[in-house]
């Protein structure tokens, strides 16, 4: 049985869709343990409407709650009977607990995780890692997308390493990487970029394939995509404005005329179905705060029910599949101060 340690109070649409989601994901999986941290009346007021596994979900009620408007340091210290605090000392105390999901304060998940579980030995710095769909029908992982606005190379190669070892345990065999840079020729990029590509390209245990463009990321060319946290967390956003923007599009086009909507629902509805499916990052969970002693997975502060429901199968997958220990596996192969990383 795995315990996921869920933060019933963060997020837009908490609590309800995220007491929602983890009953759903309850119901997904069998071998799935639940504790739902936050406002134990309001998760109460949901669950009595739902029909769940009583013997597989536990409430632990929280007086506080952290919002997007404290500081996260701050709050942090300060709200210790926060849903996201108590919900962190239990994943770092409790040899049970098998990671955490919270679609609250980015900044506050980040801080938190590191302050409160600890980061793996050996990594400089966590990063945050969401999983895009690609044009083949596969995915890529995109990583930093935001943890870190100011990086090193050596940063880079942790990144490198880490997305690596999240790859191969969602099943690639041989993942490979990319540098995401303004060029693919090996000399282009900012002295940071030049840098990280000589280095990523002397790992030994990475498939480097070379630099990638941001157009590269969802080609389907590369299993893990390398960035800087600020132009990663450019890039995501930038991916998820134009999903949506080209769905508006379509819908718009399809309502525009009367022979469009006989077109479309005559010839074209399965195809967009399928566009809208593949285009929908939310199936595939939130964002896995990779470097931290144990999974810590940041969904989008606007999550529904489904979305939170895929974060937390998530959390369990990447417990279940040994990705905490790979990674330290990995960096145990690894010394990048003999091939220039400092």
């Amino acid at each position: 049985m795995y315990k996921i340690i869920v933060d019933a109070m963060g997020g837009d649409n908490a609590p309800a869709e995220i007491v929602k989601g983890a009953a759903m994901a309850l119901s997904a999986d069998k071998d799935l343990q639940v504790v739902l941290t936050g406002d134990g009346q309001k998760i109460g007021e949901v669950l009595s409407g739902l029909s769940y596994d009583k013997e597989r979900l536990l409430v632990v009620h929280c007086s506080e709650v952290i919002t997007n408007d404290d500081v996260p340091t701050a709050a942090i210290r300060q709200k210790k009977d926060s849903s996201l605090v108590v919900a962190l000392k239990m994943l770092k105390e409790d040899d049970t607990a098998h990671g955490f999901v919270s679609a609250g304060s980015t900044g506050a998940v980040l801080t938190g995780a590191l302050l409160r579980v600890g980061r793996i030995r050996g990594i400089s710095r966590p990063a945050v890692c969401p999983v895009l769909p690609t044009a083949t029908g596969g995915r890529v992982l995109l990583i930093d997308a935001g943890a870190n606005a100011e990086c090193k190379a050596v940063n880079m190669a942790h990144f490198a390493i880490m997305g690596t070892a999240y790859a191969k345990s969602m099943g690639v065999a041989a993942p490979r990487v990319g540098l995401v840079n303004n060029g693919t020729e090996d000399h282009k990029g900012d002295p940071l970029h030049q840098e990280a590509h000589e280095l990523l390209k002397a790992l030994p245990g990475i498939d480097f394939v070379g630099n990638i463009e941001g157009r590269d990321i969802m080609s389907g060319d590369v299993d893990v995509a390398v960035c800087d946290g600020f132009s990663g967390n450019i890039a995501l956003k930038t991916t998820e404005g134009t999903a949506m923007a080209l769905m508006r599009v379509i819908k718009d086009t399809i309502s525009s005329s009367l022979s469009a909507k006989i077109g479309y629902a005559l010839f074209m509805k399965k195809a967009f179905r399928k566009i809208k499916r593949v285009m929908d990052y939310n199936k595939y969970g939130g964002a896995v705060l990779l470097g931290i002693e144990k999974p810590v997975v940041k969904s989008h502060g606007s999550s529904k029910a489904d979305s939170v429901c895929a974060s937390v199968l998530q959390a369990k997958e990447a417990a279940a599949r040994g990705l905490i220990p790979a990674i330290a596996e990995m960096l145990s192969h690894v010394d990048l101060e003999s091939i220039g990383g400092q």
